[in-house]
């Protein structure tokens, strides 16, 4: 009978609205159920959703507009609080509002607190005129006690007169009790998907059937995402069931948190260039002068970051740059209005579903201006007038001998500084390593690191041995005053390196009979070899004394004198070796004359070498005087008292060998990286001025949209944990960031698109590795970026559950790529401008070429991962049909083609990608694509009525985060828009009337 009665009561109750439990609850179980759960702050404590029926109007002619505010009360507070609102429903006499009212366990109600409910006509939306047609008051426990958590109330205006009827229909309590179905009790598949047992430490909501990440919850999020706004929706199925949706909207701490670190690392890399540029040494007057107006450049830049950081480090506002301090100086490398925005859908079932959406106003340089374009324009500007610097170099010295580089030689400069650096350090690390191994008499550990150190040593020796750093040496030791060439250089009279020393072509010239080839086999470049090939020889003396103790150590009963005479041996067959010749030269005299091999003596062993440290890789090459690898003859190894095994013996063997070798790396080391530092001394000199005022626009942009991609990338890790497929494909072919933009292509946006383009481009140098965390404090957490220009990585620490749970690879420190797509569509009426009076075609590039990496980017995939790795969507579109949409759309130079953007969107979520949305502020053409995508997400994956799709739209944009966006930014709960804009709208782009307005943006 209470069957019957229950379904007969589902027919008459409205779609949006029905079922209802049947049992009575104490007021113990109230309060607990009032307490919330304290597992899972984003459930609300209590929700109900809201009819009207019966509404009357003074004028008979026409149906209210109708909405309901919600105020409460708790004693002994003696004045009324709002706390939501409905959205406005038109033209009917009985609306039924699809945003719940939800009570989250901040709003502190008890059974006590009273309940009002106000219903206003609006008369005129666009001018917010309304009046109130009636109210009705309930306490919380009466709702929460009636049997079916329902309540109809009447609604009396301010004269007591009967107005119409609201209906109150309680949701949580129910569905609380249908989800305490215990973790041990779930089905083992679902839809013939196998579903794997869930870590509770893993999930930190045991209320739901499908494990997700709680923004104000979960220990990893909740120290990068702060200040989350929540919003309930109920929104009608096709089969008569209902969607319950939960859309948060959060700021983040990282907004603050990676400039910061970001400035510091620029800071850090540019006093760098500087010490190096001061490094060179002694100039000839002309360079002298010209390495001084490059490092005041330098100085200049080096303020401003300075002044920079000192801003950010100052700062003390919300975590998040308002849109209207875009412009901001002190704020520039922050980002716009950056905030996550989550739809959280949970179905019939019970079963979760997580959407998230990193939205950021348009990466730019704000506080620089747009006069001079964006930065793709002035990329091109600035290789054009390298261009014509290097063409006029060419053609001014066509007729001299002088050395003249070419573009790709700057490249590989740049190249070979950074492998200098690294390589540098690992052969000084793993030197030490092996003076450990030898004091420690540890054969397995002395076998493993020499064959490490081997290997780091010969790639530094491949690195140095090249035709341009012999070039470069050869062009800084011209470069010194007064220099002539030495006098073992042949026909030294008539062959000399000279200084033009005119200001405009400061170049290193060669004079003389010889051409420019000759360079190739005079005296310097022999010299160069020498150093490099002592490396090597090094390195060989090394392996050859670790091989004869580990074979002493193995076989003891060799004597001494057939040790001696294989020692021997060894050494002749090397010096016998035709293919390479040894110099060991006095590094004090580098530019002097190559002393000969026996007037050095090779290095007292230290009296305890064991305890004493190998000096730096980085001591000063003054050090050098006697360095050169003692030959066996010289040695007293070999001799039957050393033959005796005693502790030290091993560390006495190799200290002195280790020494030689760290201090030849260290001179090689500097001597190539001041070579090729003077190299881009002499290309930057010309248009440095140029450069690094671009640099500095590049680095504001950059950092914008780095601190998105970081939080993008850590909400999908931590939603994704659990999916082995996505794990397998981010390490694999990296993950996708696909950006969406409303940018016109018409006046200052123009600029900005150009801008936003370049940052996320830059991107594809970023790259993400997953670190266990060393605690579960809050900075703790915070990811940390390390690196230059020319390579930024971004460590993720996770905690210790997290962490066990990632595969080995990414747990083994895998470093893990990005691959960046961009799609923008303007659809203003700057952009109506634009495609009748401008051009469009800076948005056809970047569509296009975006599309060629998209395309890419999943022919990768087929190629190493199998389709199982993606999601399941209900949608009957195949991924290459949808590739082949998006090019045929792309392709087709439609106006305002917003299908562009809800194609990209849903090829980037069927890849497991991120998704970004911007627009100028991230706060109101923003707010529309991300509501109608939620919206779309809502019928084409969930099922929502498709009679109701224009009304959940226009409930999400008035009621729901994006319109309290709004009041975050500019103080005002409107966008920002007039009618006269949005008539040039696509009609899905367009906000409910009464929502928009004119505002500061």
């Amino acid at each position: 009978m209470a069957g019957g009665r229950e379904r007969g009561s589902r027919i008459q109750r409205p779609w949006s609205v029905y079922r209802a439990n049947t049992f009575e609850l104490s007021s113990e179980m109230i309060g607990l159920a009032l307490a919330g759960n304290s597992q899972d702050p984003d459930e609300p404590v209590l929700e109900f959703s809201v009819t009207c029926t019966d509404l009357l109007t003074p004028a008979l002619d026409r149906k209210p507009n109708s909405f309901v505010a919600v105020s409460c009360t708790t004693p002994p507070q003696a004045f009324w609080t709002k706390h939501a609102q409905t959205e406005v429903i038109e033209g009917t006499s009985n609306p039924i509002f699809l945003s719940s009212i939800a009570f989250f366990q901040e709003s502190n109600i008890t059974q006590q607190t009273q309940v009002k409910l106000a219903v206003y006509d609006v008369k005129d939306r666009s001018q917010g005129t309304m009046y109130m047609l009636g109210s009705a008051l309930f306490p919380v426990k009466e709702l929460l006690q009636e049997r079916s958590h329902r309540l109809q109330l009447e609604l009396r205006s301010a004269e007591n007169q009967r107005v119409g009827n609201v209906t109150i229909a309680a949701w949580q309590m129910e569905e609380r009790a249908d989800q305490r179905m215990s973790v041990g009790r779930l089905p083992d598949s679902i839809n013939g998907r196998t579903m794997l047992t869930v870590d509770e430490s893993l999930t930190e909501s045991m209320g739901v059937r499908i494990k997700y990440a709680s923004l104000c919850k979960d220990t990893l999020l909740r120290s990068v995402f702060g200040g989350t706004m929540s919003r309930m929706y109920r929104f009608p199925t096709t089969d008569g069931n209902h969607l319950r949706v939960l859309e948060q909207m959060a700021e983040s701490v990282l907004s603050l948190n990676i400039p910061r670190q970001f400035v510091k690392l620029l800071l850090e890399e540019d006093a760098a260039r500087v010490c190096e540029l001061e490094e060179l040494g002694e100039l000839s007057p002309c360079w002298e002068n010209l390495r001084r107006q490059i490092v005041s450049q330098y100085q200049t830049i080096i303020l401003a970051y300075q002044e920079t950081l000192s801003d950010l480090n100052d700062y003390r506002g919300p975590s998040f740059k308002a849109s209207n301090l875009k412009a901001e100086r002190k704020l520039e490398f922050m980002p716009t209005n950056l905030h996550v925005q989550r739809m959280r859908v949970q179905d019939e079932l019970g079963f979760e579903h997580t959407y998230d959406v990193i939205t950021i106003g348009a990466p730019a340089a704000h506080c620089q201006g747009f006069k001079n374009s964006g930065l793709r324009k002035l990329i091109q500007k600035f290789e054009e007038a390298k261009k014509h610097v290097y063409e006029e170099e060419c053609s001014a010295l066509s007729s001299s001998q002088s050395i003249v580089y070419i573009p790709q030689d700057i490249v590989r400069a740049k190249e070979i500084i950074a492998h200098i650096n690294t390589l540098k350090t690992q052969v000084s690390y793993y030197a030490e390593r092996l003076s450990r191994a030898a004091k420690d008499r540890s054969a397995s550990g002395l076998e493993r690191t020499l064959t490490i150190l081997a290997d780091k040593t010969r790639q530094l020796v491949t690195v140095c041995d090249c035709k341009l750093l012999a070039s470069a040496i050869q062009a800084l030791n011209a470069a010194r005053p007064e220099y002539i060439a030495s006098k073992a250089s042949p026909s030294a009279d008539s062959e000399q390196v000279v200084l033009r020393n005119d200001q405009d072509t400061l170049l290193a010239k060669w004079t003389g009979r010889n051409s420019r080839s000759s360079l190739q086999v005079d005296w310097h470049e022999e010299e160069w070899e020498k150093v490099w090939v002592n490396v090597d020889k090094s390195l060989e003396c090394i392996i050859q004394r670790v091989d004869k103790l580990l074979q002493k150590e193995r076989r003891p009963s060799i004597s001494s004198q057939d040790s001696g005479q294989a020692d021997l041996q060894g050494g002749a067959s090397k010096k016998g070796d035709g293919k390479r010749r040894a110099f060991w030269i006095n590094p004090d005299s580098f530019s002097q004359d190559s002393p000969s091999s026996s007037s050095s003596q090779p290095p007292p062993a230290p009296s305890s070498p064991s305890s004493s440290p190998l000096p730096s890789s980085s001591s000063s090459p003054l050090a050098l005087s006697s360095a050169r690898p003692p030959s066996p003859e010289q040695e007293s190894y070999g001799s039957p008292i050393a033959e005796e095994a005693y502790p030290g013996e091993w560390s006495e063997a190799l200290y002195p060998l280790l020494t030689t070798l760290t201090e030849c790396v260290a001179m090689m080391s500097d001597t190539a990286k001041k070579s090729m530092v003077f190299l881009l001394m002499q290309d930057s000199a010309p248009t440095i001025a140029m450069d690094l005022s671009l640099q500095y626009r590049r680095d504001v942009v950059f950092c914008q949209t780095l601190t998105a991609l970081i939080c993008g990338f850590i909400i999908k890790l931590r939603n994704c944990l659990r999916d082995n497929g996505f794990l397998r494909q981010l390490y694999t072919i990296g993950l996708l960031a696909q950006f969406e933009s409303l940018l016109s292509t018409y006046g200052e946006e123009l600029a900005m698109l150009e801008d936003m383009s370049v940052g996320i481009m830059d991107l594809r140098n970023v790259t993400f590795k997953v670190t266990q965390a060393t605690s579960s404090s809050a900075p703790d957490m915070l990811p940390i970026i390390t690196g230059n220009r020319d390579g930024f990585n971004v460590r993720i620490p996770l905690p210790g559950t997290m962490f066990d749970a990632l595969p080995r690879e990414i747990q083994s420190g895998m470093l893990l790529r990005v691959q960046p797509v961009h799609f923008n569509v303007g659809i203003n009426e700057q952009q109506t401008l634009a495609e009748k009076f401008g051009d469009t075609s800076l948005q056809e590039i970047i569509n296009l070429e975006s599309l060629s990496r998209l395309n890419s980017y999943y022919e990768q995939f087929k190629e190493v991962l199998p389709e199982d790795c993606l999601p399941r969507s209900r949608s009957q579109t195949c991924l290459p049909e949808l590739l082949r949409f998006l090019g045929q759309n792309v392709h087709a130079r439609k106006n305002k083609n917003v299908d562009i953007l809800w194609q990209a969107a849903e090829i980037c979520r069927r890849l497991n990608g991120v998704r970004f949305t911007s627009c100028k502020s991230a706060k109101d053409r923003t707010a529309m694509s991300v509501t109608l995508e939620q919206c779309l997400i809502l019928q084409h994956e969930h099922g929502m009525a498709p009679q109701v799709f224009t009304q959940a739209l226009d409930c999400m944009r008035s009621e729901g985060c994006r319109r309290e966006n709004t009041v975050k930014n500019v103080g005002c709960r409107k966008y920002a828009f007039n009618s006269l804009q949005l008539k040039a709208f696509p009609k899905h782009y367009r906000p409910p009337d009464g929502t928009y307005g004119k505002v500061e943006t």
